[in-house]
């Protein structure tokens, strides 16, 4: 793992060995999960492609207090860019909600007065902001955006900051479009209390980890993953997992979603589970045909069988085998576009 500060805060992050394909693909999780969850994919694409995974802020290790012990843990180890590598369950700290970053040596002793960071937002552009710096930090120009759920939000909203450094996104279980009021208010109720009732005790009871294996997925996940999704849920900074939840879902976010997607000149796909009760795929199919690639009869849109709101776990093989395809598609058009201009 390493770690670099993105507007203040510690970000973790994880690169591939680089290939010859002049693209990196870059893998953004979903709300109250990490990056962990794209590392199988990550696992059969590496070969052909460089991957970047990271954690959104708030998430993961993207947290000051982890960060923090993260790095004396590892004091005596080196990483790629000086940054420090670190295990993912270094400390059992919960960080503080108000955020910061790394605090340099000098700042003992200030010179003068430093005015305050903004409160950072949870909106998906606030998000794409953070990837915007990120990216620009690790000097990463050519990518394509894999975004699960809230991240393929996020996603869509990077490529609209950045349409000369995104060439391409694909939304794994994600869409929307649709203000349903009722609807979204149960979901963000519910939302508020999955992150209240959330005390630390619960990682060490037993088969609170098995009973995340059956969650919003279509058949039992391994046992492994349950675990992670329980750690994940129970780490997560509060003002991130009530921020991000309550930010992404007001109406007037939602019905902005569409514009962005109809603005974009890049190509955009969706991958939806034919299973997902989360983002069912009729708001998969909405969202996606207002982009041109849509075509009046879903041509950016695949649907996978058997399949949850949790694609890349669950459907490994053939979440790698369409990405394959859409990527075989597109990147070697844009790689010859590239060299001509």
């Amino acid at each position: 793992m390493n770690v670099v500060d993105v507007l203040g805060t510690p970000h973790a992050y994880e690169r591939t060995a680089p290939t010859q394909t002049p693209i990196t693909l870059v893998f953004i999780h979903g709300w109250l999960l990490s990056r962990a969850y794209w590392q199988p994919v990550i696992q059969q694409l590496a070969p052909n492609y460089t991957c970047l995974s990271y954690d959104l802020r708030g998430f993961g290790d993207s947290q000051p207090g982890r960060a923090m012990s993260s790095r004396k843990a590892s004091a005596n180890t080196s990483s790629w860019s000086a940054q420090t590598s670190a295990s993912r369950e270094s400390t059992n700290q919960l960080p503080s909600s108000a955020g910061g970053g790394f605090v340099p040596a000098t700042a003992a002793l200030p010179t003068r007065a430093i005015a305050p960071q903004p409160r950072p937002g949870y909106t998906p552009s606030d998000y794409a902001r953070d990837l915007e710096q990120l990216l620009e930090t690790l000097d990463i120009s050519n990518v394509w955006l894999v975004g699960h759920s809230l991240g393929g939000s996020i996603a869509l909203w990077a490529a609209d900051r950045m349409p000369d450094r995104v060439k391409g996104v694909v939304c794994v279980n994600s869409g929307g479009g649709i203000y349903l009021k009722e609807e979204f208010e149960r979901f963000r109720a519910a939302g508020q209390q999955l992150v209240k009732l959330r005390p630390r005790w619960l990682c060490h009871l037993p088969m609170v980890d098995l009973m995340m294996t059956y969650m919003n997925v279509a058949h039992p996940i391994d046992r492994a993953w349950g675990r992670q999704r329980l750690m994940d849920w129970v780490s997560a900074d509060p003002a991130a997992a009530v921020g991000a939840l309550l930010d992404s879902t007001t109406e007037a976010e939602v019905h902005r979603l569409p514009q962005v997607v109809s603005r974009l000149s890049q190509p955009v796909y969706f991958i939806a589970g034919q299973n997902d009760t989360v983002m069912e795929p009729q708001y998969v199919l909405h969202l996606a045909s207002f982009h041109r690639l849509f075509q009046q009869c879903g041509q950016n849109v695949v649907q996978l069988p058997d399949c949850g709101h949790l694609a890349m776990i669950e459907q490994t093989d053939l979440v790698v085998e369409h990405l394959q395809a859409i990527l075989a598609r597109h990147v070697a058009d844009q790689s010859l576009q590239t060299i001509a201009d």
